[in-house]
């Protein structure tokens, strides 16, 4: 299996984020519309969502609308409220001992995935981060140095608020620390549970998990999985290997004899690195996110490619993967 992967740059949106658009339109449709088009909700429903709640974001959502071609269907689907659920299976972690850095490994089904890193200018914030969901992100830092990610809480409530890739394009377009993004993230409803992995450049990092039907809670855990302090979802933990993968971080954050590039090279094998592809949970990249110089890693295990913020490599690159075990 080889996926591609493509490095994008532009200030505002444009024809850069139109042709992106323009290739997962498809895929994200029919995500979007999968419970049906009276699942969804209208476009009222939709921009006043927007307007109180994420403010900051409505020109910019109206651009993009007007980009890749107006219409009902459009704004709807780019809010990203009330949306269709969407799982997904990772690890990560923040490490502390000298330089600090985030990083993670991103596991889903390759059928789904976009696999687009965007460096963008949008409302005047420099900010750099794997696309998902048209204009959301799974991962990604400012130039501010706030680096977040997001992993499924194991939870299936799924409730009225947005998509969590937008709240992290929220939070990292509209924030500049730690502080500012857990206040954030309490605020803005999300429709399903999620655990959301913060580092800024003064080194606080933490995780805010964020819940449909309860208040976000905030903890200074350095790891985190697919679960939250309970299993709620039994199957689903067995099936991603959360409570064995968690273990595994754990382990190492507080092994005095662990080095960063072996911290790394965990995520790069078993049980980090999952090869799951057709059920949906294989590894698609493990990104290193270090907020001091304001750059991102992409790796797999047989190579690398760095995207810093500033002298942003615009360019694609090919990435062949492991085999799935027939076991």
């Amino acid at each position: 299996m080889q996926i591609r992967f493509d490095a994008v740059a532009e200030d505002d949106p444009g024809p850069q984020w139109a042709r992106c658009q323009e290739a997962a339109w498809p895929a994200f449709l029919a995500w979007f519309l999968s419970q049906g088009d009276a699942a969804r909700p209208d476009y009222l429903e939709c921009r006043r969502a927007m307007r109180e709640h994420m403010p900051e974001l409505v020109p910019v959502w109206q651009r993009l609308v007007d980009v890749a071609g107006g219409g009902d269907q459009v704004a709807r689907a780019l809010s990203l409220w009330r949306p269709s659920p969407y799982l997904s299976g990772c690890s990560q972690a923040v490490w502390q001992r000298g330089e600090s850095f985030l990083v993670r490994n991103y596991d889903y089904h390759p059928k789904a995935f976009d696999g687009t890193v965007l460096r963008s200018r949008w409302n005047g914030t420099a900010v750099l981060g794997m696309l998902d969901c048209l204009w959301g992100l799974l991962d990604g830092c400012n130039e501010h140095g706030l680096a977040v990610a997001l992993a499924f809480a194991g939870r299936r409530i799924v409730g009225r608020g947005f998509g969590i890739p937008l709240l992290l394009r929220y939070v990292l377009q509209c924030c500049t620390d730690v502080e500012s993004a857990v206040a954030t993230l309490a605020r803005v409803p999300s429709h399903m549970s999620y655990h959301v992995m913060l580092l800024d450049r003064a080194g606080r990092h933490g995780r805010v998990t964020v819940h449909p039907d309860r208040p976000a809670t905030w903890s200074e855990d350095g790891a985190v999985t697919n679960h939250g302090e309970s299993i709620e979802w039994a199957e689903h933990a067995r099936a991603t290997r959360s409570i064995e993968r968690l273990r595994t971080l754990q382990h190492a954050l507080h092994d005095s004899g662990e080095d960063r590039d072996r911290f790394v090279r965990r995520f790069l094998r078993p049980p980090l690195f999952q090869v799951e592809y057709s059920r949906g949970h294989g590894t698609l990249y493990t990104a290193i996110y270090r907020p001091n110089d304001r750059s991102l890693e992409l790796a797999w295990p047989d190579g690398s490619w760095r995207l810093p913020m500033d002298g942003f490599p615009v360019g694609s690159m090919t990435v062949t993967y492991p085999e799935e075990s027939r076991a």
